[in-house]
């Protein structure tokens, strides 16, 4: 009897010791996640700690992460400094458009690339991803003396037409997505005599819903924090957007630190805003269109 026990222990003991071992792997994985999150929500939470801050709070030294005295007066130095409904009011227009762009041109040219079979399907599923290989830099000028060729420098066309012609990026990012999707569906479709536009509206886009939402967001995303192109096509003030707005709590001799982190954390809400609302569409839709 004893020996039966002795063998019954020796045989549970290996899968307690490996329930262990998984515990603390499961438990190392976890803090090194939570340090690697903490690494890249800190900036964040200095900004927003910052802009609670009275101007001797932020320069104390030691350094404090939180507030000694919390204000509200950084918030309303803000909108007193510079326009800010107007700023972005216009930034809210071009970013706006811009993904209203994105959502109608990507996924098309995206669909034409993936599942309609012409002659010039693989060159330009060549040519489009080779656009992103040049940086921005290289295009700058000759991008800017076209469009100031067509009398749009000081407009808002430099920063919203793009969109509307499609982004290399997300082009190749939906198409990537919709080669999963069965042929099977398609072919269907065409056999009782669906037109390309109706399979693209009734069965493809419903399916790569999640990539159109990913796509907008990564656009709205882009655009919203544009600074270059807006300061480089916009000369009216009050054209501005609200990235270019900020530049102005720099002064010749000083910043003002705590209405700009006030600043910068208004101008942080809407991306992130957008961003949690867009997350619950990129797996709900994966399989919705499929199904219907």
């Amino acid at each position: 009897m004893a020996i039966a026990d002795l063998a019954e222990t020796s045989t549970a003991a290996p899968p307690r010791r490996r329930r262990t071992r998984s515990r603390w792997f499961t438990g190392w994985r976890l803090a090194l996640v939570i340090l690697l999150a903490l690494l890249f929500v800190f900036p964040f939470l200095t900004m927003l700690s910052t802009s609670f801050k009275e101007v001797a709070d932020i320069f104390s030294a030691p350094p404090s992460l939180l507030p000694k005295k919390w204000t509200l007066s950084n918030f309303v130095d803000a909108f007193n400094v510079i326009p800010f409904w107007r700023y972005i009011a216009n930034t809210f227009f071009v970013a706006g458009l811009s993904v209203l762009g994105t959502v109608i041109t990507c996924p098309l040219v995206a669909y034409a690339l993936a599942k309609v079979k012409w002659r010039g399907a693989r060159p330009l599923l060549i040519i489009v991803p080779a656009t992103m290989m040049l940086p921005p830099q290289v295009t700058l000028i000759p991008v800017f003396l076209i469009w100031n060729g067509l009398g749009a420098v000081g407009t808002y066309l430099p920063l919203i037409v793009p969109a509307f012609l499609g982004t290399p990026f997300l082009i190749f990012m939906i198409r990537q997505f919709l080669t999963s999707i069965p042929d099977e569906l398609i072919e269907a479709a065409r056999i009782d005599g669906a037109s390309e536009f109706r399979i693209y509206a009734t069965i493809v886009l419903p399916i790569a819903r999640p990539a159109v939402v990913t796509a907008a967001v990564f656009q709205f995303v882009w655009s919203w924090t544009d600074f270059l192109n807006p300061l480089i096509y916009l000369n009216d003030p009050n054209q501005y957007t609200l990235s270019i707005g900020l530049y102005s709590f720099f002064g010749q001799n000083q910043v003002a630190w705590g209405p700009l982190m006030a600043a910068c954390v208004l101008f942080t809400l809407p991306a992130l805003i957008v961003f949690l609302v867009g997350q619950r569409f990129f797996i709900g839709g994966v399989t919705a269109g499929a199904i219907k």
